[in-house]
């Protein structure tokens, strides 16, 4: 390239006419075909590059999957050994940090990263030290703060998850230790029936009426207090006509699972006089005994759902980029947050389920649900409604988190997704949460983030593009 050409790019649009000579002198052009890969993540940094024309795409290697963080074609774009001047390691070497392919035939300007590198500290030497001295600063401050913010974030996950695990694990041990009372109390009853004062037809009858009772229960509607104050109390006049000790404490049993007056009556023709106090109380046992077992189905089920909504939440089963239904992600993330949203807050999905399926890294994505719910959460202090909205927005899925907190000031409403600023307290946040979800839906998505924000109504909004994004 001429010194004339070089200089129509932003990167050396001031330097002289001896500097863009010495450039166009160790510098040459490469054209790369659809496809090509450029250079590797990982291999040595030989080559600064600067984009004329085309569409390139860096990636990088996250466990067994290729994740794409930027996609451009902007002329004057820079990448490759863009830090040989800096003393890393032996000898000053310097890897790629990122893969980067050709999407459509590219050009580049190509510097070799020693000159490159011998041009900045001969240039530009108090530049050089600056430059160093706030690479290595900002690395280490953001590493140290970034790491806590992850550890943070997840030490608050897992405290919710085991908070949530607790409620389901707990119920299950209550349930399991009444149910090993009422079985035995089942035997005994039933070791007392069939002590030899009731012929056997009497005991088989009863055995197959407990199943229609317990078939009845399952299906029988949930009774009003009102309503089922009036069988206990229907059921307990019965017991005591009939002569059932203590029907009372059985009334409510029976009541709760919907038998009545004539339920009993089918009963007491089925067994002798004498009897039937034991069997009521068998069948009793019977119909607490199904109750119990059903609590614990329920609670294993709830265990398994939140499992599964953990599983859906981290994508660890998963490739990192797929075509994917943003409401899981979005339920998911619900689920994992349900202890900090408390039960002051009300929760309204207004889910739109005629939106197609997108591509995303959903990994990344409920990170950013995850920022924004919690902030959300924490501006209501406990009380108002989260609202979270899925809408389609011309060629676009939005999303909206809202909550009804005090809002956001004018004035800070422009610095919200800076990174590390924050609007919380010291010590409560780090600033990093609205810069990442910012990222992630720019960088990573080619989508865009923004705030609408009024006293009540505060709304985050997140549009994310219909089908891969030419460049991000």
């Amino acid at each position: 390239m001429t010194p004339a050409e070089l200089k129509t790019l932003f990167l050396f649009e001031d330097l002289t006419d001896e500097q863009l000579g010495w450039l166009a002198a160790h510098g040459g052009e490469r054209t790369f075909p659809a496809g090509a890969t450029v250079f590797t993540e990982g291999e040595p940094a030989e080559l600064f590059l600067v984009l004329l024309s085309g569409t390139l795409a860096l990636s990088r290697r996250v466990q067994t999957d290729d994740v794409e963080t930027v996609r451009t074609d902007q002329r004057g774009v820079y990448m490759g050994a863009v830090r040989p001047y800096l003393r890393e390691g032996p000898g000053g070497g310097q890897t790629y940090p990122a893969t980067m392919r050709a999407i459509s035939e590219c050009e580049f300007f190509v510097l070799p990263a020693e000159d490159f590198g011998t041009m900045i500290r001969e240039w530009f030497p108090m530049a050089m030290h600056l430059l160093e001295g706030l690479f290595f600063g900002i690395r280490a401050n953001e590493a140290l703060v970034g790491e806590r913010h992850r550890l943070a974030a997840l030490g608050s996950l897992a405290s919710g998850l085991m908070h949530e695990l607790n409620n389901p694990a707990s119920a299950t041990v209550r349930a399991t230790a009444a149910l090993r009372e009422r079985v035995a109390g089942m035997r005994h009853k039933l070791g007392m029936l069939a002590d030899g004062r009731i012929v056997p037809e009497q005991l088989r009858a009863l055995t197959q009426l407990v199943e229609p009772i317990i078939e009845r229960a399952a299906k029988a509607p949930e009774l009003s207090p009102i309503q089922a104050s009036d069988r206990e109390d229907s059921l307990g006049d019965w017991m005591d006509e009939h002569g059932v000790t203590s029907g009372w404490d059985l009334a409510p049993v029976l009541a709760a699972d919907s038998l009545d007056v004539s339920c009993l009556d089918e009963i007491a023709r089925t067994v002798a006089p004498g009897l039937l106090d034991q069997a009521l109380r068998w069948i009793g046992y019977a119909l607490e005994t199904e109750q119990l077992l059903t609590d614990i189905e329920d609670a294993g089920n709830r265990i398994s759902s939140l499992v599964a909504a953990a599983k859906q939440y981290s994508q660890l089963d998963r490739a990192s980029h797929q075509w994917i239904d943003v409401h899981d992600g979005l339920k998911s993330t619900l689920v994992m947050l349900a202890h900090k949203i408390g039960d002051g807050i009300r929760v309204v999905k207004d889910f739109d389920r005629t939106l197609p399926e997108i591509p995303a890294h959903p990994g990344e994505l409920n990170q950013v649900w995850t920022n924004l719910i919690d902030n959300a959460v924490q501006a209501m202090n406990g009380s108002g409604t989260l609202t979270v909205r899925t809408g389609r927005d011309a060629d676009r899925v939005l999303v909206e988190v809202c909550d009804t907190g005090p809002g956001i000031p004018p004035e800070l409403r422009q610095r919200v997704f800076e990174p590390f600023f924050t609007t919380k307290p010291v010590g409560e946040g780090t600033g990093l949460g609205l810069d990442i979800a910012y990222r992630i839906v720019v960088n990573q998505h080619g989508g865009d983030i923004g705030v609408v924000s009024n006293p009540g109504d505060t709304r985050f909004q997140v549009r994310l593009p219909l089908s891969e994004p030419a460049s991000h």
